[in-house]
């Protein structure tokens, strides 16, 4: 079984990718293309490399296609490029070097489907990519499923502050920022600088009552119907406004008690993808918290790569879930009713 320290030595990998080169500058979408493929291409090599005596599968965002068009060589070059920077960076890979043609194979070996037989890594290269191109909050999420259940997760959270978010000072101006959170089945989660290897046990916050928590959904309304989340929030008793940040960030700042909330209802024919969801799943239910779909099921990553849901996706604390949920189905019902 491959343990967590494997899994952050390859989260930091990615890390340098964004720090050491200039994506983080730019405002148009090349860059945001060079670190997701940069990304998945250093994530998929390294994973390799570790775990050489074991079938290897890679459930990802990304594929090599439209990189293999005329037009993107000059993007490729910079990929290949970044990719063979950050592995020079370190002792152990400073002899590899990879060519254009294993940069695309790299990124290809993400095309697993997943599903419920034997072990399959689960990457979002870069999770929040809007909120990245905004200087943000994003994640590098990778997660590793055995036989259809998640068993392990990393979320790598660059702009993070160490300091809670939960409340209306969502960008302290001062302090630490940049957050790893780890998570590995039955042991529990814990978070650390990302550039620390000092790790504290993190727990979800152990609110009861409503009218003291508050709640994270989407900044993107594209991804949760806000109106939705206000109807809940107000048959629930919620007073807090809600705070709208990007990406899988939102379960690692609830697994460490930010918030208590997290709801996520996607419009109509949106169909959620398993690497949006599996290291925070994993992140938060081994803090003490609880992921389900709208109806209270637990969600299923063993479909394939994507999530068959009821509707949404709801995450809190064990005490809120039974009045969370009663108010999720009350506020459907007077949706459905409506129209």
């Amino acid at each position: 079984m491959l343990g967590v320290k494997l899994t952050i030595h390859i989260i930091e990998k990615v890390q340098k990718v964004l720090l050491q080169s200039d994506v983080q500058s730019k405002s148009d979408r090349s860059p945001v293309t060079v670190a997701d493929y940069g990304s998945q291409a250093l994530v998929s090599f390294v994973l390799q490399r570790e775990l050489p005596s074991e079938p290897f599968s890679l459930v990802a965002e990304e594929d090599s296609g439209d990189l293999r068009k005329d037009e993107a060589q000059e993007t490729l070059e910079r990929i290949t490029k970044l990719v063979n920077d950050t592995l020079a960076s370190d002792e152990s890979y400073a002899t590899s070097t990879l060519s254009t043609e294993d940069v695309l194979r790299a990124i290809d070996s993400g095309k697993s489907d997943g599903g419920s037989h034997g072990r399959h890594w689960v990457l979002d290269p870069i999770d929040g990519t809007k909120g990245f191109l905004r200087g943000d909050q994003y994640a590098i999420a990778l997660a590793l499923l055995d036989e259809g259940k998640v068993v392990l997760g990393a979320l790598a959270c660059p702009n993070l502050p160490l300091a809670s978010i939960g409340g209306v000072n969502q960008h302290p101006s001062q302090g630490e920022v940049g957050c790893l959170f780890f998570a590995n089945i039955g042991a529990g989660t814990y978070m650390q600088l990302l550039n620390s290897s000092s790790a504290i046990k993190v727990q979800v916050t152990a609110i009861e009552n409503p009218e003291e928590a508050s709640f994270f959904e989407s900044y993107e309304a594209a991804h949760s119907i806000h109106d939705l989340s206000s109807s809940i929030t107000k048959k629930l008793g919620v007073k807090a406004p809600p705070v709208r940040i990007d990406s899988q960030a939102k379960y690692g700042a609830l697994s460490r008690g930010d918030g208590a909330i997290y709801l996520r209802f996607p419009h109509k024919g949106y169909r959620e993808k398993i690497w949006d969801h599996a290291a925070g799943c994993i992140v938060v239910t081994e803090a003490g918290g609880v992921v389900t779909d709208a109806a209270g099921n637990p969600l299923d990553f063993s479909k394939g790569r994507y999530l068959d849901l009821d509707t949404g996706i709801i995450v809190t604390n064990q005490k809120l879930m039974p009045s969370l949920l009663k108010a999720v189905r009350d506020s459907l019902e007077e949706k459905a009713s409506s129209l």
